[in-house]
């Protein structure tokens, strides 16, 4: 038999028109996740340009992450009511003037406003990610393999973004790690629309209570969490933001069992599989921060590494989420959710329970390149079932719904990381050293990860979770215009 005879002979017509579109959707995911952390290695050349002082410079990343968080919700039910397309294309455009301006700073407060605007821009567009992935697949292998993608980017591109930024403040400027968005972004908005479908518009009436407290009540958490370390736990502040989030999100949960349109729809939160998938992602999230805050910092300040050194570091923990997620996608009809969860969430808790053990006198490949090189490996198999089990039977007109509440979980995850890890180290600190502390640290975001583990052991299902749900007239519409 000739290779030709082996061949597949039953793609679909539009199979390498939906292959471009599913790049193009991720590489503006990728800048989305990456701009998270792209400016990391670049904070202090940032502070002594700008003069930012210690206790402002954190809010170029908070500036970010509270937009983000916060907003997040609000995006992803826009994109179901005016079309996912047209809000991912509105975000984008949103996101790539912010960077714009945010390379132009001349101020703190301009940088700051800039990195607010992105976070605005990201919370509108990153919603649709998922959803048009979807309706971009052909068929559910493909649907798998977007999947797989997704969480290798999703995860990855944290640290992709330390190596970027790296390189980019080594060889240039600071500014470059803002600028680099704007030529990828212009890019994405011109493709888009030739490769990606717009998809249905499900129209009603649009919830304004809803809106409103799901949007400031996340705020309001995302601004208390990332305050902590600096003001602590049990501060009018920190105490004040976490009884304003809650009493809004109470509100919002009445607001919506009785709306007819709601912006977050209830039934989503009763999937027992979903709700124990969202708070794995937030826990594994949670336990990777600690890696991208404290590491960076041990390498700089105790290795002696520079930006850019700092950042090829990382590529130990991007490359086991890329090798893995060639695979996951086999894996998960054969394994089962539960199964990949459980297992990547233990591997990752082991590599930073060895972490843990890093000291003055330790080399990169003796205490950093193995714990990176597990936690790599292991987030990769878990995002992709964590992704799939999420958006598992949610009907289309929900979908963005599902993604942005999956994105918000991350994000809130995020700030619950840096604010525990950040917290349990300033405990253990000792002034003028920087090792004194990690121990601590490093066994915190060990026990997310194991705690993780036991999440998906007792909530999750031993079979693997259906496949998303696409209405037959939207698979009819991709097919006609296609053609």
């Amino acid at each position: 038999m000739s290779s030709r005879d082996t061949l597949p002979t039953d793609l679909p017509q539009n199979a390498g028109r939906a292959a471009t579109g599913i790049a193009i959707v991720l590489v503006a995911q990728l800048m989305l996740v990456l701009d998270a952390t792209v400016v990391n290695v670049a904070l202090p050349r940032i502070d002594a340009d700008l003069d930012f002082g210690p206790a402002s410079l954190s809010w170029i990343l908070n500036a970010y992450t509270l937009a983000f968080g916060g907003l997040l919700l609000l995006g992803g039910r826009l994109g179901d009511v005016f079309g996912r397309l047209k809000v991912f294309e509105t975000g984008l455009a949103v996101f790539t003037l912010g960077s714009a301006l945010g390379g132009l700073a001349q101020s703190p407060g301009q940088l700051v406003a800039a990195r607010t605007l992105q976070g605005v821009g990201a919370a509108l567009a990153a919603p649709g990610v998922l959803a048009l992935l979807t309706t971009s697949a052909p068929d559910e292998a493909a649907r798998n393999r977007a999947f797989a993608l997704f969480g290798a980017v999703s995860s990855g591109g944290a640290s992709i973004g330390l190596l970027l930024g790296g390189f980019l403040t080594d060889v240039g400027s600071w500014r470059w790690t803002l600028f680099i968005n704007v030529p990828i972004g212009i890019a994405v908005l011109v493709l888009a629309p030739r490769y990606v479908d717009e998809t249905a518009r499900r129209p009603g009436r649009f919830d304004v209570v809803g809106a409103l407290t799901a949007t400031f009540g996340a705020v309001s958490l995302v601004w208390a969490l990332i305050g902590t370390p600096e003001h602590g736990w049990t501060s009018a502040r920190t105490l004040g933001g976490f009884a304003l989030g809650l009493a809004l999100l109470a509100l919002l949960a009445r607001t919506e069992v009785r709306h007819p349109h709601p912006m977050v729809q209830p039934h989503l939160v009763r999937n027992r599989p979903r709700v124990a998938a969202l708070a794995v992602m937030a826990l594994m999230i949670g336990a990777n921060l600690s890696m991208f805050f404290l590491v960076v910092q041990y390498v700089q300040g105790v290795l002696g590494f520079g930006p850019m050194t700092a950042g090829a570091a990382f590529l130990p923990f991007s490359l086991g989420i890329f090798a893995i997620s060639r695979v996951t996608p086999q894996l998960l009809p054969r394994l089962g959710a539960r199964t990949m969860i459980v297992t990547g969430s233990a591997a990752l808790a082991v590599g930073y329970a060895w972490l843990s053990t890093i000291g003055t006198t330790d080399t990169y490949f003796a205490a950093v390149f193995g714990p990176m090189v597990i936690a790599g490996l292991a987030t990769g198999l878990v995002f992709m079932p964590i992704t799939a089990t999420v958006l598992a039977g949610v009907e289309p007109e929900h979908a963005g719904s599902a993604s942005g509440l999956l994105q918000t979980t991350q994000q809130l995850g995020s700030a619950v990381g840096v604010a525990a890890i950040v917290s349990v180290y300033a405990a253990g600190a000792v002034p003028g050293e920087f090792v004194p502390g990690l121990q601590a640290a490093f066994l915190t975001s060990a026990t997310f990860a194991a705690a993780a583990a036991v999440v998906g052991a007792v909530a999750l299902p031993r079979r693997a979770p259906r496949p998303v749900q696409i209405a037959e007239e939207e698979l009819e519409a991709v097919a006609v215009e296609a053609a």
